[in-house]
């Protein structure tokens, strides 16, 4: 049973979604994109679209995931190949990689959007996304894409709430972000760096950890795990922390850390300063 206030907020994403007519939703699969796609395609049928863009930083398994969960509500389910790397200036992980990468994938989905006929582009972030640094955002406006969950006034945990509600099996997936934001900024990502820190969560997750990220450090010498409390406990035990470390190290990490404060979304924005992160956004146009 939804509270009054988030009931008023649940109409309120169907009325701004219902008025778009078509869409195109730029579909992760994750909590928020699973959630928008869900009520998009129960108002609009098949005049919602789920789009997914494919590149280095996506992970498959986070890939087979969204195409699993398009099947299983109904979406019509396109893929569109972005590739962040080929852009230039972007291997360079600049404070603005965000915004590149951003304005090259929704480009993309805009395109592909008008092909098939769709009146709008939406995208799922929430109103918890505005307190951070994500230039990304800036593209968005840019391109005219619409943001119906903060447009609703909804926050994470309304969004995982809505989604128990309907039934989704995303209501408790734990957050992704793309793999790019592993690096600290000016620490250059590569193909093989990228899949260095696939390789090295997938392994984690197999252990049993949920809510996890492996921060690339040091040239590569350096991993840092963040993780939720359930995950510490996890990684704490004597022939876990030496299966990790082994493992680490035949990815090349030398050394295998733990991140005492546990999991931080967006904690590499801490190495930025404010003044570089303003210079950032100007430069975007922000």
């Amino acid at each position: 049973m939804l509270s009054p206030q988030l009931a008023v907020k649940a109409s309120k994403l169907e009325e701004i979604i219902k008025d778009l007519q078509s869409v195109a939703v730029a579909f992760s699969g994750g909590v928020d994109s699973g959630l928008l796609a869900a009520v998009s395609h129960k108002i609009l049928g098949n005049q919602a679209v789920a789009i997914t863009g494919r590149s280095h930083s996506f992970p498959t398994r986070e890939l087979e995931a969204a195409r699993e969960l398009a099947g299983n509500l109904g979406l019509k389910h396109l893929e569109v190949d972005s590739e962040e790397l080929d852009l230039p200036g972007f291997s360079d992980n600049p404070p603005n990689r965000c915004y590149l990468c951003k304005h090259e994938l929704f480009s993309k989905i805009n395109e592909l959007a008008r092909l098939q006929g769709l009146k709008a582009v939406v995208e799922a972030s929430n109103i918890d996304d505005e307190g951070d640094f994500r230039p990304g955002m800036t593209a968005i406006k840019e391109l005219g894409v619409v943001s119906p969950l903060r447009l609703a006034g909804l926050n994470k945990a309304e969004v995982r709430l809505l989604s128990k509600e309907m039934g989704l099996p995303t209501w408790d997936k734990p957050s992704f972000a793309c793999l790019a934001s592993r690096f600290p900024y000016g620490e250059p990502i590569t193909p093989d760096r990228l899949d260095k820190v696939d390789q090295a969560e997938t392994f984690l997750l197999g252990l049993g950890l949920r809510q996890v990220r492996v921060r690339f450090h040091s040239q590569g010498d350096l991993a840092r795990i963040e993780t939720d409390e359930d995950g510490l406990t996890i990684l704490m035990t004597p022939a876990n922390r030496q299966a990790v470390r082994n493992y680490f190290r035949e990815l090349g990490f030398i050394y295998s850390t733990v991140d005492l404060g546990g999991y931080n979304s967006g904690s590499m924005n801490l190495t930025l300063p404010m003044a570089a992160r303003q210079a950032a956004l100007k430069k975007t146009g922000a």
